[in-house]
């Protein structure tokens, strides 16, 4: 019986759905140390420049940040270390063989606690080129502009 339930958010990583078409997305599991998950607590990570690889059947998640824990001594935690992903071996293979055959790339979308289990979403995704992410916001705009005239629209001042 876990301690803790729902879902407590400790970083995301918006900028990824901007840079990038994301195809598909999976729950991952991580392997952590003890600093490394009561940084995570406190709410401090950042997945900024964080990816993932396949490498020898495992996934690893790498270039996240984690600072080290405040009140740590000599068993702290490197901050930008590998960490190892936990997927199971369908999805492994599938990701494997996507990244693999194409010019895909698997970048972290969400870190946080599920029932006191540290989780990462990771998305299997295609990087956009520039115009694609004018027409993104563009598109965006347009909707808000929309949205903002239908809100009018039936209000008399």
């Amino acid at each position: 019986m876990p301690r803790e339930r729902g879902q407590k958010l400790v970083a995301s990583n918006r900028k990824a759905r901007h840079d990038y078409h994301i195809l598909d997305v999976y729950e991952a599991g991580l392997v952590l140390t003890g600093t490394e998950v009561k940084s995570l607590r406190a709410g401090r990570a950042s997945l900024i420049d964080g990816y993932a690889t396949i490498d020898g059947g495992e996934a690893w998640l790498e270039n996240v940040h984690i600072p080290e824990f405040l009140a740590g001594s000599w068993t702290n935690h490197a901050t930008r270390r590998r960490r190892k992903l936990l997927l199971n071996r369908a999805e492994l293979n599938k990701l494997g063989g996507k990244v693999k055959e194409s010019g895909l790339t698997i970048v972290p979308l969400s870190l946080y606690f599920k029932d006191g289990r540290a989780k990462v979403e990771i998305a299997l995704a295609q990087g956009k080129k520039d115009w694609d992410k004018r027409q993104t916001l563009k598109e965006q705009q347009d909707k808000r502009e929309a949205a903002r005239a239908m809100s009018t629209k039936g209000k008399d001042w």
